[in-house]
């Protein structure tokens, strides 16, 4: 599965915003980074959570495999 990386389309959008020379143009970029950034940031969040959740599991393994040893 490929990971789209939204922080480099938000920053293209906005160096394509402040390349435009026509205000409807601009605007339609601005409206494409906002877009990327809330997308970027749902990511961050889900890869926050999952990392978490993961460590977690791990912990829990850890924890019952240590509990089996003894």
């Amino acid at each position: 599965m490929a990971v789209t990386d939204y922080h480099s389309l938000a920053a293209q959008a906005r160096s394509d915003a402040d390349a435009a020379t026509l205000a409807n143009v601009r605007d339609r970029c601005l409206r494409a980074e906002a877009a990327w950034l809330a997308m970027a940031k749902r990511q961050d969040l889900t890869d926050t959570a999952r990392a978490r959740r993961e460590a977690a599991a791990a912990d829990a393994r850890a924890e019952r495999l240590s509990d089996e040893a003894e």
